[in-house]
Formats: structure tokens, C-alpha cells, sequence
């Protein structure tokens, strides 16, 4: 499953599940770009460590991917360095929990932005690049919260929504012209900021490591395991594969089953 000879942009990808997603695909050999908002020199280090560790280019550019001029200039520069875009991952999210009623609105405003009007801006910029070399493939960071709802998370229930239902109209408007573009539902991800609040999950509810993980923190994720970085680049990477060519505008969920529920 090689990548080589394609240029990816994978957008808030100095951690996490971006890292993760970043890191695969410079192994399988695309050239990678990789993005936050910040522009320190250790984002730059990152880079250079993972086009070290894979021998693959990898480079950093810093965006605001709540300003959509921010967002659209991230896929030119991408174009600048490396010729093209061949691959667009639309990861960069933030979160916000509140009742609707108590809910800042510059909150909301910064996760629709971030979470939602990114990957419309990154796509509208990219789709012409894809177009013109008649291949392409888009992968949207939804989540399980795509598909259902919790309380508390109008803004990132909404915005994860609407990343389904724009990969379904991206998928409509390219079919046939080697481009496709699906959705990825994640559930819980061990990621660094996830397990950092593992001990103060482990002291409020006066739990083991273990416990507290199983039946509060994954109690709504029937494996009781959590998914990894790895994993989600895994699944990223196959959809950019030629084996998911007549895989577009659908959804993948890597849940542990939470939404067979």
C-alpha cells in the first residue's frame, strides 16, 4: 500500500491523532505536510524528525484553521513546496463542553470554524489540483459524534455533522473523476491529552488505572479499549489506497462498536 509520489496535507497535525495520521503516511511514502496554528521551532523539528525516521519530505507550515484565508493559503503553500496536493486529511478540531443556554458564542463561532469551515476552505482550494490531475482523496476527522449526539457538545455534535454531510456532497460532486472523499468517525483515541486526564479520572472516581478507563471513560465504547493513533493513519492511509478507489462519501467508524449501539 504505497504512497510514494504523492503530497499530503494533513491539517492540526503536530499531536495526536494528526501526529498518528502524519506519521503513516510519510512511512508509506507520501510527502507530508504537516500543520497547527502555532510556529515554533520545535513544530519545524517535528518534521525533520519524521522525515528522518520514515526518509520520506516532510515539512511544517503553520495555519489558523479558524481563518479561511489561513486555511486556503496552507494548501498553496503545500502546492509551493511540493508541486501538488494529492491528498487532503481535514483533522484540525477543537472542543467545548457547556450547556446550550450557558454556551460562549465565541465558542461555538471557534469550533465551527476550526472543525467545519476548515474543510471547506482546504477542499474548495485543493479539489482544482485534483481535478486537474484526475486523482484525488479526501479524508474528513468526523467522529462518533457525527453520527449521534451527547449533551453538552452542541457545537462539536454539530460541527461533526456537518463534516459527514460535506464529505457526502464532496463525494457527489467528484464521482467519476478519481477522486473520492470519505469521512472517518473515531470514538475515544488514546492521544497525550487523553491520557493526561487519566489521574484526575482516577481520583474523582476513586478508581484504578484500569477501571476508571473501562467504566467511565470508555463506558460508552463497548470494546473498552481505546483506538490509537495508529490505527486512524492505518484507516487513512487505506482510503487513500487503489483499493478504496470506489470507496467515496461514506463513513468509517473506528468506535469499538459505540455507534452499533
Amino acid at each position: 500500500m504505497t504512497l510514494n509520489g504523492k503530497v499530503a496535507v494533513v491539517t492540526g497535525s503536530n499531536s495526536g491523532i494528526g501526529l498518528g495520521i502524519a506519521q503513516v503516511l510519510a512511512e508509506r511514502g507520501a510527502k507530508v505536510v504537516i500543520n497547527s496554528f502555532t510556529d515554533r521551532p520545535e513544530d519545524h523539528q517535528l518534521a525533520a524528525q519524521i522525515a528522518t525516521d520514515t526518509g520520506s519530505e516532510v515539512t511544517y507550515v503553520a495555519a489558523d484553521m479558524s481563518s479561511g484565508d489561513d486555511c486556503r493559503a496552507l494548501v498553496e503553500k503545500a502546492k509551493a513546496r511540493f508541486g501538488s496536493v494529492d491528498i487532503l486529511v481535514n483533522n484540525a478540531g477543537i472542543q467545548h463542553v457547556e450547556r446550550i443556554e450557558d454556551f460562549p458564542p465565541e465558542k461555538w463561532d471557534a469550533i465551527i470554524a476550526i472543525n467545519l469551515n476548515s474543510a471547506f476552505h482546504t477542499s474548495a482550494a485543493a479539489l482544482p489540483m485534483m481535478r486537474a490531475a484526475g486523482w484525488g482523496r479526501i479524508v474528513n476527522i468526523a467522529s462518533a459524534h457525527g453520527l449521534t449526539a451527547s449533551p453538552f457538545k452542541s457545537a462539536y455534535v454539530a460541527a461533526k455533522h456537518g463534516v459527514v454531510g460535506l464529505s457526502k456532497v464532496t463525494a457527489l460532486e467528484t464521482a467519476g473523476e478519481g477522486i473520492t472523499c470519505n469521512a472517518i468517525c473515531p470514538g475515544y483515541v488514546l492521544t497525550p491529552l487523553v491520557e493526561a486526564q487519566i489521574p484526575d479520572q482516577m481520583k474523582t472516581h476513586n478508581m484504578d488505572r484500569e477501571t476508571v478507563i473501562r467504566e467511565v471513560m470508555l463506558a460508552r465504547q463497548p470494546s473498552r479499549q481505546f483506538a490509537t493513533t495508529d490505527q486512524i493513519g492505518g484507516t487513512v492511509a487505506f482510503l487513500c489506497s487503489e483499493d478504496a478507489a470506489q470507496i467515496t462519501g461514506t463513513t468509517i467508524s473506528v468506535d469499538g462498536g459505540w455507534t452499533a449501539l
